[in-house]
């Protein structure tokens, strides 16, 4: 019954170090997959998926920006 028991011994700063990690990794991810779907459509030649592609990388980067700008 103890494992079942949630670890409250970690602090506030802890939690949202950590949950700043795990957002950055998704980011990373989401940054990957975008940059793959971009060299799929050059290879591919299809010019409207490139349009789609570099829009999801753009919007990614944007969506960082306020994540690097955030203290703590």
């Amino acid at each position: 019954m103890k494992n079942l028991k949630r670890d409250f011994t970690k602090s506030s700063a802890e939690i949202k170090k950590m949950d700043k990690t795990i957002q950055l990794w998704g980011w990373s991810l989401f940054i990957l997959s975008s940059l793959f779907f971009i060299a799929s459509s050059i290879k591919s030649g299809d010019i409207l998926s490139l349009g789609g592609g570099v829009l999801f990388f753009v919007a990614c980067i944007v969506f960082l920006i306020p994540f690097f700008r955030m203290k703590g």
